[in-house]
């Protein structure tokens, strides 16, 4: 009488067990297309992929079971529309975009596969959506930067070196967010008493140019505004200014934590976790017009304790910066002895 009844229970789990298998078996495997601004080896790249796709784990989505992702990355704008191009020919059900660089030959590529950007300072302006609360379109995601940052960062410049009397902005103008960050500093500028100088970024020789006859005056320090140009050449950026004994800001993390003075910008990492909301959504079938652009909600501001104190700056500026910067989630850098 057991064993029979055990036989019986047997051929239940079996029968269950066929059942999902056939299940998993039949599902579609979905496809996501990934393309970045920055190249593929570069550390911040690795960094930000790897939380997009822990994010898509934990949501149910494995890479390799039952989806496929196709990564690209690259700063050169021909080798950026050529990844757009064979991204969006290989059919995929979603693409993530990262940086406004890329997001823009994508939304040229394709008006039908869905997009998630981030890293995107003004999607409006930039012609990738109709409205941040309506999308409209194919594309949707997180926008990064508001252009009253640039008054903040001056402020924050001023306030950690207080002799400072010229100020560099360094701006990428072929994109839509360069002119008008570089706007929001020059309307800050008479209140605090500083001359500004934009300087174009360019390729690696042109900053080192740019920077070298900018530096030779004296009283001088540096903005570098939010961009995938300079986030690329970051560590130039960084190290000129070293060299130079320039005090300067920057709009990311990154860029401190390679020997940079001070940044004040949002997490970078949290948009690819909330990026991967989205994605998850869209593979469930949402619509990108149905889902709002989203703004930061965590900014944060680093300073490099160690590059405060060899460009002469001392513990109450940069106790003075970190008031300044009222209202936000205080990360302090110290990087050294």
């Amino acid at each position: 009488m057991r064993r029979r009844i055990f036989i019986a229970g047997l051929g239940c789990v079996l029968t269950v067990r066929t059942v999902s298998t056939h299940a998993q078996q039949g599902e579609r495997m979905r496809r996501i297309g990934v393309l970045t601004s920055l190249v593929a080896d570069d550390r911040e790249t690795k960094a930000r992929n790897a939380v997009f796709v822990q994010s898509l784990r934990q949501l149910g989505w494995i890479d390799g079971q039952n989806i496929r992702i196709d990564f690209r990355g690259a700063t050169n704008p021909d080798h950026v529309r050529q990844y757009a191009a064979e991204l969006v020919a290989l059919a995929p059900d979603v693409i993530l975009s990262s940086g406004t660089a890329v997001t823009g030959p994508l939304v040229q590529a394709t008006r039908t596969v869905p997009i998630v950007f981030v890293q995107v300072i003004d999607p409006v302006g930039a012609g990738f959506v109709s409205t941040l609360s309506r999308p409209g379109g194919n594309a949707t995601g997180f926008s990064t930067q508001e252009y009253s940052m640039g008054g903040k960062w001056l402020e924050l410049l001023k306030e950690i070196a207080p002799s400072v009397k010229r100020v560099a902005v360094i701006r990428d103008p072929s994109i839509s967010a360069g002119p008008a960050q570089f706007a929001a500093i020059q309307a800050m500028a008479p209140s605090v008493g500083v001359e500004l100088s934009p300087l174009s970024i360019g390729d690696g020789a042109e900053i080192e140019h740019s920077l070298s006859s900018y530096a030779s005056g004296s009283n001088s320090g540096l903005i570098v505004t939010a961009s995938a140009s300079a986030l690329a050449h970051r560590e130039l950026i960084t190290s000129m200014a070293l060299r130079y004994k320039l005090p300067a800001i920057y709009f990311q993390r990154p860029f401190v934590t390679g020997g940079g003075l001070i940044s004040y910008g949002p997490d970078v990492i949290d948009p690819y976790r909330r990026a991967a909301g989205y994605v998850d959504r869209i593979l469930r079938g949402e619509k990108p017009a149905d889902l709002p652009v989203q703004q930061a909600t965590k900014v944060e501001l680093v300073i490099n304790l160690k590059t405060a104190q060899s460009l002469g700056s001392s513990a109450r500026d940069a106790a003075r910066a970190r008031r300044r910067g009222n209202r936000i989630d205080w990360m302090m850098s110290a990087i050294g002895p």
